[in-house]
């Protein structure tokens, strides 16, 4: 995420950096669904630890009040460091983490696996229907352009404050339903985890079910187009399809053949996650609010930084992408110091 939001140029941007423009997929689509399946892949494993020691009451404390500093969060990114909050956006990444983390964690807490599987299904087949079927004024329904979809409709019918692309928001109300079954599929993928198999096994299943759950996306895109905008069905499928292939290689890099000193980059990141999040959005935020002397006018610190260090000796896709790799650096080495001084930021 610290990659690909901080270019040195939007206009020069290597196309898998970049979003796609809607229907279709790049491997930036791809890394937000992986954060929310892997927030379901470590639920299970938290959750039942504390449900071993009979602490059910503090974990639906502690659920509430995590899914609220999140939502915080978010909104002190969105309103910094101007604080105009008739224009405040009340949703995007981390108001989307904290809704999905709470009605994941709910459903876990409080329905058996086969309902939650159900309810995975549920999710994925009704938000399809609704998207299909829906009229939508001036459209009618099954319309899935930017203008004329039901889940852009409501957005600008429902939510206050800002919309991250005007009239509709990526990170909106509707949208958050099937991100939630991304979270499921993690939960489901923990269970696995936690069964109790050979390691060899564990990798080889999770291997096997993402692949069929990549095809599976991209057969139902034929009639649902994978979207991240819209969160589409066939995208939740292909994404954490995808994710779970990860998984597996990683799994069975670490935990079977046990090569771990390579992984410990993403250690000092993983940690302090949400942390780094916030802190490089605030510090871009600050970058591209603070001027300083240009010639002939004033420009931004973010541009200053940028046509000094790197627009001035490589071309602008590199010098671009070189930006961006050197505030992910900047970052990691700020959380390496946190990590040999075992300093974790945690909500």
């Amino acid at each position: 995420m610290i990659l690909v939001n901080n270019p040195g140029s939007w206009g020069d941007i290597y196309a898998p950096l970049a979003h796609a423009d809607w229907h279709g997929w790049t491997p930036t689509d791809l890394i937000f669904p992986f954060f929310l399946f892997i927030v379901g892949v470590s639920m299970t494993i938290s959750f039942a630890k504390r449900l071993e020691d009979g602490d059910r009451s503090h974990l639906y404390r502690q659920i509430f009040r995590r899914s609220a500093i999140i939502y915080g969060l978010g909104l002190l990114l969105s309103a910094f460091p101007d604080f105009d909050f008739e224009n405040l956006r009340y949703v995007g990444v981390l108001p989307r983490i904290a809704m999905v983390y709470l009605v994941t964690s709910l459903i876990v807490l409080n329905l058996s696996r086969r309902a939650q599987s159900w309810v995975f299904a549920g999710l994925l087949l009704g938000y399809w229907a609704l998207m299909k079927w829906v009229p939508v004024p001036e459209f009618g329904a099954g319309v899935l352009t930017p203008e004329g979809n039901l889940a852009g409709w409501i957005d600008s019918l429902i939510l206050p404050g800002r919309l991250y692309q005007g009239t509709w928001d990526p990170e909106g109300l509707l949208s958050t339903l099937p991100a939630v079954a991304t979270a499921l599929s993690g939960v489901f993928t923990g269970y696995w985890l936690r069964s109790g198999r050979d390691r060899l096994q564990i990798a080889r299943g999770m291997a096997a079910a993402g692949g069929l759950a990549m095809i599976a996306g991209l057969i139902c895109s034929h009639w649902f187009p994978i979207n991240k905008n819209l969160w589409t069905s066939s995208y939740v499928l292909f994404s954490s399809g995808a994710a779970i292939v990860c998984l597996s290689l990683l799994y069975w890099l670490i935990e079977v053949r046990d090569y771990r000193k390579w992984a410990q980059p993403a250690v000092i990141f993983g940690v302090n996650a949400i942390a780094v999040f916030v802190l490089s959005g605030l510090v871009t935020r600050l970058m591209i609010r603070i001027h300083v002397a240009g010639d002939p006018d004033p420009i931004t610190v973010k541009q200053w930084l940028f046509e000094t260090l790197f627009a001035s000796w490589a071309s602008p896709m590199n010098a671009s992408l070189a930006f961006a790799l050197t505030y992910l650096l900047f970052w990691w080495a700020l959380m390496a110091l946190l990590y040999r001084r075992k300093i974790f930021i945690k909500i």
